[in-house]
Formats: structure tokens, C-alpha cells, sequence
């Protein structure tokens, strides 16, 4: 087994002969238990189609998404943000610049917040007196596209780590360092019904009358029904699904991608970025996923993780987080972390952007 030193680490960002992955493989539970019910997210579809992404396998096997890549990034990200108290009680918010947007009445979003993080609206529409974050967020990219990912390390490094496309603007695409997903294994859909009973006999008060009553009983969309006033069935709704295979989680560092990345000092600019992506990779996760899915890991069940390596072997390796964090703290302080910096979200510069598109669309 792998023994894991600084050293060692450096090695992963820096061999290029070296092993290419880090992969995790990690069960977990329904707090009620195994076999209880989950909820997975729930997507617009056709009429008549379950609205789980759900797909069925060649030998007929289900395999449902219990949280996907992009959500797993988005709970992920956050580890980094400041605290209201601070640093003390959050030393991970000292690896990474905190950009803080003030919007609305004495409110304020962390950069680590923006679900598209570099390439986020709010981005473009945020700057303040003496920093035009548009403008530096624009220049990243561009530097990201002509070969140096320094800009971006040292304004946003959670966009390298999670991954951004700006898709409206210069199509710089960055790809994700660590990858995460939850899926469930061989499941099964439920359905569920419901009646809605109102309190009182509203027609009975005068409230309106028995004829009104008959017709808008059972009917969801009636205006009655809709202000509570009749009884109303819900019926065939989607009730969940029960595993009876495993909940996984995969977590995946990609080495390939961290060894692409170049800058002023290449060298540095990796050991930073592989710092970041250890200690998200191996940060507790937060189970509460959603209503009717709260997941913790299975005891019985050990972190797996994996070395990969070219040809395919897997090697085990225990992560010590006490390690990582002493190894990311100190890359970070080598490679020189981006200044914190306070903006201010513009509503003119949205509503500009708002012009912007709708040019680009009257243009075709």
C-alpha cells in the first residue's frame, strides 16, 4: 500500500509517467436503512414518463442518478467558503480567494455559491470601485484558452477543480479535476396517492354552492380545489424508489487533466490545484440531499480509494486527511493565493447583458 507524504503527492502532479486517477468507491445508506425508500431529483419530462432519471441496463437492470455530477460539484464547492467568524473556524477558506457579491438589502453570495462559478451570470454583473470582476473574469479565460491557467488560479481555483464552461462568452472550457456522483442500483419506482380533505363543508356555510361543490371536487386544477376548498385525489404520483442493489458514490481525481495545466510556474500552479482537489475529494459529504433522501455512509462498508494507474491496477491507499490539509495549506502558501476581494452585484450591467443577448438573438 501506498504510503502517502508530500512527496508523494508532488509526484502525482508532476510524473507524467505516473498513475493517472484517484478513485473512490463509497456506500451509502437511507438513514432508515437498507431497502428504505429515497427520493432521487425529479426533471421536467413528457407526459406519462417517470420523472427520475432512471436508465435500464442490457440485462434489464435500473440504475437510478441519486445526485449528479454537476449537484455533487455544487454541495462540494462550498467547504472553501468563509464562515461569518471567519478563518478560525474555517481554515479551508484560507486556500481560496473569497469573492463576496453584496446584492439586494444587506445580503451577499460567495463566489462558491454560484452554481456555474466562473462563468456564472452573477459574475458578469458583479464589480465593485477599484476591481471590475467581469473584466478579470473575461481575461481568465482568455489566458485559460491561450495556455496559462494562472489567472484563473489565482481568481477563482474552485473552476479548475469543479470544472466551467462560459458558454456566453469566450467558450473556454474547463474540465473537472474531481468528479462525484451518487447512483442507486437495481431499483424499483413507487407511486404514491394522497386525498386532500378541507377542514370544514365550505358549500354547507354558504360559501358557495352544493352544484359548484360537485364540480370542482376531484379536479386539481379547479379554482376551488386549487384555494382548498373541495376534496381533492392525487393519485399515481411519484413515490420514490427502493434499491435493492447498492447506493454509491464514485469520486473520481482525474491526474490527467491536473498535469495539463499550465502557467507562470507550472510546477506550483499543479501542486496548488491538486492540494484543493484532495481536500474536496476526501471532505465529508453533507447527506441531506433533498426531502426523503438523507444518506450517511455505511459502517460496515470502508472508503475504498484507489490509485489507477495506466494499465489499469488498482492500488490501495489510505488518505490521511491530516496530510492533505498540511500539503494544500502549504501549496497554497507557495503558489500565492488570489486576494479576497468585495463586489457588488450591478443591475446595470445585468440589464446591459440582458441587451447583449437579446442582440445576439435578433441577429440569429
Amino acid at each position: 500500500m501506498t504510503t502517502l507524504t508530500a512527496a508523494t503527492i508532488d509526484s502525482w502532479a508532476d510524473d507524467p509517467n505516473g498513475p493517472v486517477a484517484l478513485h473512490l468507491k463509497q456506500k451509502l445508506l437511507p438513514v432508515e436503512g437498507e431497502g428504505a425508500v429515497i427520493f432521487p431529483p425529479t426533471y421536467a419530462v413528457g407526459e406519462g414518463r417517470s420523472p427520475y432519471n432512471i436508465d435500464t441496463l442490457s440485462d434489464g437492470t435500473k440504475v437510478c442518478t441519486v445526485d449528479s455530477v454537476g449537484s455533487q460539484a455544487n454541495r462540494m464547492e462550498p467547504i472553501f467558503k468563509a464562515t461569518e467568524a471567519a478563518e478560525p473556524e474555517n481554515p479551508l477558506a484560507k486556500l481560496v480567494p473569497q469573492i463576496d457579491i453584496a446584492y439586494g438589502n444587506e445580503k451577499k453570495l460567495s463566489i462558491l455559491e454560484a452554481g456555474h462559478r466562473l462563468g456564472d451570470a452573477i459574475i458578469r454583473t458583479s464589480k465593485s470601485d477599484t476591481f471590475n470582476l467581469p473584466g478579470a473574469a473575461k481575461e481568465a479565460f482568455d489566458s485559460f484558452i491561450r495556455g496559462d491557467a494562472t489567472p484563473i488560479a489565482r481568481l477563482a481555483p474552485t473552476s479548475l477543480i469543479f470544472g466551467v464552461w462560459d458558454s456566453r462568452e469566450t467558450q473556454a472550457k474547463l474540465p473537472r479535476i474531481v468528479q462525484s456522483v451518487i447512483r442507486a442500483w437495481d431499483v424499483s419506482e413507487l407511486k404514491r396517492s394522497a386525498q386532500y380533505n378541507p377542514a370544514l363543508d365550505y358549500a354547507a356555510l354558504e360559501v358557495f354552492s352544493e352544484d359548484d361543490k360537485h364540480k370542482a371536487e376531484g379536479k386539481a386544477e379547479s379554482p376551488l380545489a386549487q384555494r382548498g376548498f373541495v376534496h381533492v385525489p392525487s393519485v399515481g404520483a411519484h413515490g420514490g424508489v427502493v434499491a435493492r442493489g447498492p447506493i454509491q458514490r464514485d469520486v473520481t481525481v482525474n491526474f490527467i487533466a491536473l498535469r495539463r495545466l499550465k502557467g507562470e510556474n507550472s510546477t506550483a500552479l499543479r501542486h496548488y490545484i491538486l492540494g484543493l482537489a484532495l481536500v474536496a475529494a476526501i471532505e465529508p459529504i453533507d447527506g441531506f440531499l433533498r426531502a426523503g433522501c438523507l444518506l450517511t455512509l455505511d459502517p460496515a462498508s470502508d472508503a475504498d480509494w484507489k490509485l489507477v494507474n495506466r494499465v489499469g491496477k488498482r492500488d490501495p491507499i489510505v488518505l490521511d486527511p491530516a496530510v492533505i490539509k498540511t500539503y494544500a495549506q502549504d501549496r497554497a502558501d507557495k503558489f500565492g493565493k488570489g486576494p479576497d476581494r468585495p463586489v457588488k452585484f450591478d443591475s446595470a450591467l445585468a440589464k446591459e447583458d440582458v441587451h447583449k443577448a437579446d442582440k445576439r438573438a435578433k441577429a440569429g
